[in-house]
């Protein structure tokens, strides 16, 4: 799916859309495989799932399948459905017919990340553990120096990065007698994410900065001057950019030739109503979209330097955002409990 932020309807109007009431805070969202269904994590324990298709009826909202909060949600890499983590300990696997089904359970501790990769492998931040899901078999990797905060695979999945205080350690997958790797900076890290061509890894930081690993070289970089804490960072599809939050605009660091070294960020678009709590990059393209504090989405092209305002600032802060595989369709959660889905392609 090509957009294009010159057409004349962009600054117009709008994307068509649907908002259900979820009721609950949204902590997490994603699409299915094939981009059929959408799902949301609920603060109340629900997994809402909703078809794709903005002219199909919703279903009605099933019973909550966590004891507290859902918080975590991927789609599910070896299925047509979704694993969701939640704070009563429960890794659970959701299939688009509404069933649910325990993969493991966790008491007394909580599942809050979690990341899948297409070769069928998933991960679980438990606690100080990261949980590794492969086939039938689960293994536990740690401890680590404190609670993970953010985990990712590499292109191949044949690694694993987990954030925490510290650092981020590297783990081999495929290699169960290889020590994992330690990549050391001092202050807690709170998010986390890998590069698509695997040269990088980024970690946002307590400090309000952000700081970036060559694996390569084991070298590293720091960018600072953040008004906040970075909690979301989304690479482009080519790792020529790192996009991250807490800034008004889409801001965005060079990693083309040399890398940011020297240079200040790319920045771009009208400022927002308040700062970017959640940015997205669409998967095969050089589209990124940011969700604001003040419920505005805004949806940003890195090649053009162009901007849309894709929802108006509402009041409730942006939680959560997800692409369809096909980069057509964006969903949206919020704070007030907004499951909202807009098909960018009409």
């Amino acid at each position: 799916m090509k957009l294009d932020l010159s057409r004349p309807s962009w600054a117009e109007r709008l994307p068509p859309a649907r908002s259900v009431a979820g009721d609950a805070p949204v902590a997490a969202c994603a699409f299915n495989r094939d981009g059929s269904v959408v799902a949301f994590a609920l603060g109340d324990g629900r997994v809402r799932l909703l078809p794709a298709d903005l002219g199909a009826t919703p279903p009605e909202a099933a019973a909550p399948v966590h004891g507290g909060v859902a918080l975590s949600l991927v789609a599910d890499p070896s299925g047509d459905g979704f694993v969701s983590g939640g704070d009563d300990g429960r890794l659970l696997r959701h299939g688009t017919d509404g069933s649910t089904s325990e993969i493991a359970s966790y008491k007394g501790r909580w599942i809050e990340h979690l990341a899948a990769h297409r070769n069928g492998i998933i991960a679980a931040a438990v606690g100080r553990n990261v949980v590794v899901v492969e086939g039938g078999a689960i293994r536990e990797l740690g401890p680590h120096q404190s609670t993970v905060a953010g985990i990712d695979f590499n292109k191949d999945g044949g690694r694993v990065a987990c954030a925490h205080y510290g650092g981020v350690t590297v783990w081999s997958l495929g290699q169960a007698n290889l020590p994992p790797r330690l990549f050391a900076w001092r202050g807690s890290h709170v998010a986390l994410k890998w590069s698509s061509d695997g040269r990088f890894i980024a970690t946002g930081t307590q400090e309000n900065d952000i700081h970036v690993w060559r694996i390569a070289q084991a070298t590293d970089m720091r960018m600072q001057g953040y008004p906040a804490k970075v909690k979301s960072l989304a690479w482009a599809s080519n790792s020529r950019f790192l996009c991250t939050s807490a800034q008004a605009v889409f801001t965005a660091w060079p990693f083309a030739g040399k890398g940011p070294e020297g240079k200040p960020p790319v920045q771009f678009g009208s400022e927002g109503a308040g700062l970017m709590t959640v940015v997205a990059t669409q998967g095969t393209s050089d589209f990124v979209a940011a969700g604001f504090d003040s419920g505005e989405v805004q949806l940003g092209d890195l090649k053009s330097r162009r901007s849309a305002v894709l929802k108006m600032a509402d009041g409730s802060e942006v939680t959560s955002l997800a692409w369809s595989p096909d980069g057509g369709k964006l969903a949206i959660g919020n704070e007030r409990g907004d499951l909202i889905l807009l098909d960018l392609g009409r």
